[in-house]
């Protein structure tokens, strides 16, 4: 049985507040932790209307508060976004506050345009130090040094879990390097996975946090009691991916009756394309085709995206989702 986990963006429908999304998403952990999912992560993500995961560190803090059991993290930090410092400190206080339930995935890409990037007062080439950022960053979670002139306090000797996020080969060959846990991100770019997995299961080495190859894939996941009701909710997902395409980043839609009459034919394709990794049905179809994709894969543990827009249609996808074998 494969691990099932929840990948949450802290979407925020229309009509909805900020506040009512992270109210929203504390009680889909709750839900998750009680369907027993392994775990729950927030992304970070920067001046998008439809997203209320900016200060990840500050929400995983609200659902960590929320919950009991689950295991929570990023998925991702933007390290290049940050000080491996600043970093540290933040995860090392919700390790203290939550002891043996944080994860600590990180990534190299901004997470935003690059107008926001330097209103985040970061480098754009700051993705360039990217390794030696993840390399301080453990340093800084590790037991301190005797002499150590700085440590993250809290978070020295807490030894939060590193994770490698990633879309591209490059991700997948530092996870491999420093013997992490690598999780990719198929649920929006697709293309490189079966590539990325075959390199870091082929390059892995053992580390002190790890002694075998631990791969996840995020996949975007719908499922209802019909091939059509769940087909209905996806057009909320479409049609987010399709202002991706637009540069439109606007609140999470309602879904409609035809995403034909929505969106162009290039707009089709290029979304299309991106939501390959999109497993949306009955729950006898989604079984079939997350069985197929697993058996392709090898992963381990896949990490589940939903921004379905009704909050009760949501809830019980995840119920469905738990139900089936694969």
């Amino acid at each position: 049985m494969t691990e099932l986990s929840i990948l949450d963006l802290v979407p925020v429908r229309q009509g909805l507040t900020p506040r009512e999304a992270l109210q929203e998403s504390a009680a889909l952990a709750q839900h998750a932790e009680d369907l027993g999912y392994k775990r729950f992560w927030v992304a970070e993500h920067h001046n998008m209307e439809g997203i209320a995961g900016a200060a990840t560190a500050v929400v995983l803090g609200h659902i960590a508060g929320h919950t009991k059991s689950i295991r929570v993290g990023s998925g991702g930090i933007m390290l290049p976004n940050h000080s491996p410092l600043v970093i540290a400190e933040q995860f090392g206080t919700l390790a203290s506050l939550f002891p043996g339930r944080i994860d600590l995935g990180l990534g190299r890409a901004p997470g935003t345009d690059r107008a926001t990037l330097r209103a985040l007062r970061r480098d754009a080439m700051a993705a360039e130090s990217f390794p030696d950022d993840v390399l301080e960053l453990q340093a800084f979670l590790a037991p301190a040094e005797p002499g150590q002139a700085i440590r993250a306090v809290p978070g020295a000797g807490t030894q939060v879990p590193l994770w490698i996020l990633g879309s591209s080969l490059y991700g997948a060959q530092l996870a491999a390097i420093l013997g992490l846990p690598y999780a990719f991100a198929s649920h929006f770019a697709p293309d490189a996975l079966d590539q990325a997995l075959a390199l870091y299961r082929e390059r892995f080495q053992p580390s002190q946090q790890l002694g075998k190859s631990y791969a996840v894939a995020a996949a975007n996941v719908i499922v209802a009691d019909t091939d059509e009701a769940a087909r209905r909710l996806f057009t909320s997902v479409q049609m987010r991916f399709v202002g991706m395409v637009r540069n439109e980043r606007g609140l999470l839609q309602p879904p409609i009756d035809d995403i034909n009459s929505y969106w162009t034919a290039s707009e089709q394709v290029h979304a299309s394309r991106m939501l390959t990794c999109s497993f949306v049905g009955s729950p006898t179809t989604v079984e079939t085709q997350l069985r197929a994709f697993v058996a392709r894969t090898g992963i381990d543990e896949l990490i589940v995206a939903s921004a379905i827009y009704d909050q009760h249609a949501k809830f019980r996808s995840f119920e469905l989702l738990r139900s089936l074998s694969f």
